[in-house]
């Protein structure tokens, strides 16, 4: 008996290491707070770090116009090559498990900048789950360029559109984490 409970005392401490939290952290581009206001609820949900994914210069809301074919937005969603500089490159990606990454719908994708903050580190065996908001377009369409363009080597789980509220993204979020 005595054997027994000594061999179970020492196993113990082993079988906890495997019941370890994964670290999260919550990366977001918004400029409106739409994206942000969810990003925050997500980490407040997850125990996860937030990261503001934010450009060298700030938009303007002329920047930001969609209907001016010269607008920055347009500009850059125009070209699939470009990729406008980060403010700082300071998430730290390499000590989390899973990185949510959130951002607004701009021209049926994800911001270009989401391509820089995802090409300024390292994701390979990582978990990725993307969540967007959007006035009118779906989520659908930046998941498949998300799996065709940084795919290889990590593990992207089903995003979510995320425009019913903190409550209603909070709890797809512990869902899939737990998923």
């Amino acid at each position: 008996m005595k054997r027994l409970i000594m061999i179970l005392m020492c196993a113990l401490p082993l079988l906890s290491l495997g019941a370890q939290e994964k670290k999260v952290l919550v990366a977001y581009f918004s400029c409106t707070g739409n994206t942000e206001s969810v990003a925050k609820a997500i980490a407040t949900e997850v125990k996860g770090d937030l990261y503001r994914i934010a450009p060298e210069k700030a938009y303007t809301n002329a920047d930001l116009d969609w209907r001016n074919k010269q607008s920055r937005s347009s500009v850059e969603m125009g070209d699939e090559a470009s990729r406008p500089p980060l403010a700082d490159k300071k998430a730290a990606v390499e000590k989390y498990d899973v990185i949510f990454i959130g951002f607004p719908i701009w021209w049926n994708t994800y911001p270009r900048i989401v391509n820089t903050f995802l090409e300024s580190y390292n994701f390979k065996g990582k978990i990725v789950i993307p969540f967007a908001t959007s006035g009118s377009s779906s989520i659908a369409n930046s998941e498949k360029m998300l799996r065709e363009h940084y795919g290889n080597g990590v593990t992207l789980k089903p995003g979510r559109l995320c425009n019913d509220g903190a409550d209603a993204s909070k709890k797809w979020a512990r869902q899939t984490l737990s998923d």
